[in-house]
């Protein structure tokens, strides 16, 4: 069978197709794999959980200690354009071989245990991190913390960026059961780092029951915003005159407290200057998050699709300056709170252009244009799909108006595929 499966390509789909479903919590299956390929990092791994912002630590990670001379393996998902871009090497996508080759051994050693996509993704990511002789391997939690795959392996630092209310069918409806789920990664003896200002007392009390060492922002460690800088803080510590992280909206400033507290704790074994700190924070990348594009009219891209990640969006364009006309590019999941999503947003836009999403979970922009419709908004336009509506709105925007692209991975993802196509 696996002779057939000669590209990346290849090896997605016949990853799709393995498990009955695309979602199976526990780690039983998982770590019977890892098993079987012996699969045992000796170097530190920092594994990143929370409802929002995890991506973001894992990319200001990610920078910072590149910068400071390590050999680093990121992990994180969804994707946008690529799935490569879910197994990072130094900032860089991983190959398409090296890729290949993860998934070639863990389909030779999983016999008939069975694994979803992101479970195979996962060890995989691993598994090419442990073949490029990586330094330190950083590793977003896909969903939960407790039961999800990424969870198989010991980190040497956990954190949780914040919880919310998300993906309520497999976590509960509740910040406190979320909370428990998310504190799932800490481990016993082992630094854990909450940058949730208001921590679920279930997360507090699961890392009080086993022992782990929970550090919290606002009390254990934390930042001062000035003017023109800021500076963080951890116990009697201080990193003064910070650039603002290149990573646009004023959350950040916790995110990056909450990379800066993970560092501290590995600083007997991956210690990082103030150099590398700057540089990283100055360099930082993420794609799709409060991301600006150069250019008029001016574009924000944003792949939030929760009501915490659009209260933070929202907060963010509030901050820009003035448009004349605010034009929203919108498309959602129909698992997804589009409800609160809506109450949100509906004031900071004058216009809605809506498309479709033609995809497992995905809806209609009639659909979507109903949910709008429900919450008073009146001046909506409606197509197939998001990549028609995006043209559309572009064609219409004056050089002094602002689109904004926001809803999903999916909804971002196709604005880039169609500004890519027109160039």
């Amino acid at each position: 069978m696996t002779d057939t499966l000669k590209t990346l390509d290849d090896w997605l789909s016949h990853l799709e197709a393995l498990h009955v479903s695309a979602i199976d919590m526990g780690l039983a299956r998982v770590a019977r794999v890892r098993d079987a390929m012996a699969l045992a990092p000796t170097f530190p791994v920092i594994t990143v959980g929370g409802t929002n912002g995890k991506g973001s630590v894992c990319a200001m990670l990610s920078t910072m200690l590149v910068r400071a001379g390590y050999k680093v393996g990121t992990y994180t998902s969804p994707h946008i354009s690529r799935y490569n871009e879910r197994v990072a090497i130094d900032l860089a996508p991983a190959s398409d071989e090296a890729i290949v080759e993860s998934f070639a051994a863990i389909e030779a050693a999983r016999g008939d245990t069975t694994l979803t996509y992101f479970e195979f993704g996962t060890l995989a990511a691993m598994k090419a991190f442990v073949d490029a002789g990586v330094d330190v391997a950083i590793m977003e939690v896909g969903l939960g913390g407790r039961l999800d795959a990424v969870n198989v392996f010991e980190p040497d630092v956990a954190v949780v960026v914040s919880v919310d209310i998300d993906h309520q069918a497999y976590l509960g409806d509740t910040r406190e059961a979320i909370g428990f789920e998310k504190a799932g990664i800490f481990r016993a003896g082992k630094p854990a780092i909450c940058a949730d200002p208001n921590p679920p007392h279930s997360l507090i009390e699961h890392a009080r029951a086993i022992g782990a060492e929970l550090k919290c922002i606002g009390a254990d460690f934390g930042y001062t915003r000035l003017e023109q800088q800021w500076s963080f803080w951890i116990g009697e510590q201080h990193r003064h005159s910070l650039p603002f992280p290149a990573l646009r909206g004023a959350y950040q400033l916790s995110n990056a407290s909450a990379a800066l507290a993970a560092l501290d704790c590995l600083k007997m074994r991956l210690p990082v200057g103030q150099g590398a700190v700057k540089q990283g924070l100055l360099e930082v990348d993420w794609p799709g998050r409060f991301q600006v594009l150069p250019g008029r009219p001016q574009v924000v891209l944003d792949v939030g699709h929760n009501p915490h990640a659009v209260r933070a969006m929202v907060d963010s364009l509030r901050r820009l300056p003035f448009a004349q006309n605010r034009i929203a590019v919108f498309s959602m999941l129909s698992d997804k709170d589009v409800d609160a999503v809506l109450e949100l947003a509906k004031g900071d836009f004058d216009v809605w252009y809506v498309g479709g999403l033609d995809m497992p979970r995905g809806q209609s922009g009639a659909a979507i244009a109903a949910r709008l419709a429900e919450h008073g908004i009146a001046d909506v336009k409606v197509y197939d799909d998001v990549a028609s509506a995006w043209r559309a709105a572009l064609s219409v925007a004056g050089e002094n108006d602002r689109l904004t692209v926001f809803g999903s991975f999916h909804t971002v993802a196709a604005v880039l595929e169609a500004r890519e196509a027109a160039r």
